[in-house]
């Protein structure tokens, strides 16, 4: 299952671009069209937000696991898949897994873009590495969700329709800009957005701007404690969805 996904993939140019080379456009627009004008803690705006777009890499799980489950749901192929002699859960799982891989290839794009346009990391390597491990975490834990509402959906074209919505997760959160400026009931929303979580974790697993609770002043728990925060986030998401995929999986009818 897990090389039957990686195959799909690359045959399916779409994803593949959206995986790729959507962060580093959106690294280049928002770094050189706002970075002057977004003041954030630290003075290095590129560098605050080559973090927040490694997450959005993350995030992506939703989208490409949702349209790729859908696909499979529309056309039969897991009706097929139940009548062969294998655990309910290989499939879904071997899916969350090939999510995981592919996020970390399309960290690579990112990461290059990111050293040209000044981004460093000022940690030491085992921060680094826990940095990206923390990554790939949350990527297993989108691929999940998105696997879940792609068997909810049923069909691609819906599928892709909803996954648009999903850039807002990223918009209500401090990917983009920090939320010390934000209206009071946003700021909370956005601060226990899961996505804000993982984002200040790698800031400061990366030693880049805007890290740690000093700087943003009354933040919320998840900001306070970002690597806590986001660890358990995406534990907390992966015990949820990955049982209920595994359930509606097994007992969809065709």
């Amino acid at each position: 299952m897990l090389g039957r996904h990686l195959c799909r993939m690359r045959n399916a140019p779409g994803l593949l671009v959206i995986t790729l080379a959507a962060p580093v456009t959106l690294l280049l627009f928002f770094g050189y069209v706002f970075g002057s004008a977004v003041t954030v803690p630290g003075g290095d705006y590129r560098e605050y937000l080559v973090p927040g777009l490694f997450v959005s890499i993350a995030a992506n799980g939703i989208v490409t696991g949702m349209i790729t489950t859908a696909q499979d749901a529309r056309h039969g192929v897991m009706d097929r898949f139940r009548t062969l002699p294998m655990s309910r859960a290989a499939v879904p799982l071997g899916q969350a897994a090939a999510e995981a891989l592919i996020a970390a290839v399309g960290l690579v794009p990112l990461l290059l873009a990111g050293l040209a346009v000044g981004w460093r990391v000022h940690s030491g390597p085992a921060e680094a590495a826990g940095g990206f491990a923390l990554l790939l975490l949350f990527r297993l834990a989108t691929a999940w969700i998105g696997q879940y509402l792609g068997l909810l959906v049923g069909d691609e074209q819906a599928a892709g329709q909803l996954s648009s919505t999903t850039f807002v997760l990223s918009l209500v959160s401090n990917t983009y800009v920090p939320t010390a400026g934000m209206p009071t009931w946003l700021r909370a929303v956005a601060e226990w957005n899961p996505i804000s979580a993982v984002v200040s974790a790698t800031r400061e697993l990366f030693g880049n701007a805007g890290a740690g609770p000093a700087a943003a002043p009354g933040s919320a728990w998840p900001i306070a404690h970002p690597v806590i925060a986001a660890v358990g986030w995406s534990l907390l998401l992966m015990a949820v969805f990955a049982p209920l995929t595994v359930r509606r999986y097994a007992r969809r009818t065709g």
